[in-house]
C-alpha cells in the first residue's frame, strides 16, 4: 500500500494544489486539507527517491556497446558526478547524448526551434547488447526546443508538472530492453513513430531500434540512456555501465565519457 502511494504521490500534490487554489474562504478546512495533501505528496516523493538510491557498496559496471554511432557529446553523465541526474526513476547513472554543432542556447530569440534544426534528431539508436523489448511507446509528439531563457523557464515548470504523472510523461517516447541477468536498458525522448521493434521482440547487439527525438521532458533532441535492475522505473535502482569509445584526443577508452567530451563509440557488441 505504501509503495502504491509513493508511486502516485503526484496525485496528492496535484489535489493539494487544487484545494489551495480554489479555496476562497481563507485559512479553513479546505486550506488545511490542501496543505496536508501537498506536504504528504512531497514527503512520499522524497521517500520514493530515497528508496531508489543504489545499495551501499555499489555494483560492478555492466560492459555494453554504445547505443549510438558517429560523433556525439556526453552531458549529465556519471563520469562527472553521481547521481548524474537524480536517484528518482533509477536515473542515478543515466547519461544524455547530443550531437554538435547545433544551435546555441540564446537569451531571447528565437524562443524555440523545430527539432529538425538539431543534428541529433532522427539519428538511429542501437541495441547495446542482445535483449528483449519489454516496454515501448512512441505516440508522443516531438515538441519545440527549450533552450532560450523563456524556454528553460517553461521547461522547469513543465518538468515539474510532468513529474506528477506517470513516468512516460518524463521519458516521452521510450523503449525498455531486458538484457538478461537482471539488467534493463532505457532509451528516452525518442522520435515519434520511429520505433522499429515491438514488445516481446528479441533484438541483437547493434540492431537499430528507433530514432533520436525530442519528446517528453527534453530541452533539445537528445538520447537519455540508463541501466537499471528491474523493469519498473518507480522501484528499480540505477546500474553503472561502460562503453568502448574514442575520445577527443583519439585515445581509445573503456568507461563513460565525461561531460562535454566529444567521442566516437565503438560498434555495439555482446556483453
Amino acid at each position: 500500500m505504501l509503495l502504491l502511494l509513493r508511486k502516485h504521490h503526484g496525485l496528492l500534490i496535484a489535489a493539494g494544489a487544487v484545494c489551495i487554489i480554489i479555496n476562497s474562504k481563507g485559512i479553513g478546512a479546505l486550506w488545511f486539507t490542501g496543505v496536508g495533501l501537498l506536504l504528504g505528496g512531497l514527503l512520499l516523493r522524497w521517500a520514493l527517491t530515497r528508496a531508489q538510491r543504489p545499495p551501499r557498496g555499489g555494483t560492478p559496471p555492466v560492459a555494453l556497446g554504445a547505443p549510438v554511432r558517429g560523433h556525439w557529446v556526453a552531458l549529465n553523465g556519471p563520469a562527472t558526478k553521481v547521481p548524474s541526474h537524480t536517484h528518482s526513476l533509477a536515473q542515478t547513472y543515466a547519461i544524455d547524448l547530443v550531437r554538435r554543432p547545433a544551435p546555441e542556447p540564446v537569451w531571447v530569440w528565437p524562443i524555440a526551434r523545430r527539432p529538425a534544426a538539431y543534428p541529433a534528431y532522427g539519428e538511429p539508436l542501437l541495441a547495446p547488447a542482445d535483449g528483449r523489448v519489454v516496454a515501448a511507446a512512441d505516440g508522443q509528439r516531438d515538441h519545440l526546443s527549450r533552450t532560450s531563457l523563456a524556454g528553460l523557464g517553461y521547461l522547469l515548470v513543465e518538468g515539474f508538472v510532468r513529474s506528477l504523472a506517470d513516468p512516460r510523461h518524463i521519458l516521452g517516447n521510450h523503449l525498455v530492453l531486458d538484457l538478461g541477468d537482471g539488467t534493463y536498458a532505457v532509451f528516452a525522448h525518442l522520435r515519434r513513430r520511429s520505433l522499429r521493434v515491438v514488445v516481446g521482440e528479441r533484438v541483437a547487439a547493434g540492431q537499430p531500434l528507433a530514432e533520436c527525438g525530442n519528446s517528453g521532458n527534453s530541452s533539445e533532441p537528445h538520447l537519455h540512456f540508463q541501466l537499471m535492475d528491474g523493469p519498473d522505473l518507480t522501484s528499480a535502482h540505477g546500474l553503472p555501465f561502460t562503453w568502448r569509445y574514442t575520445d577527443d584526443d583519439g585515445r581509445e577508452q573503456v568507461g563513460v565519457p565525461a561531460d562535454h567530451t566529444r567521442f566516437t563509440p565503438a560498434a555495439p557488441g555482446p556483453r
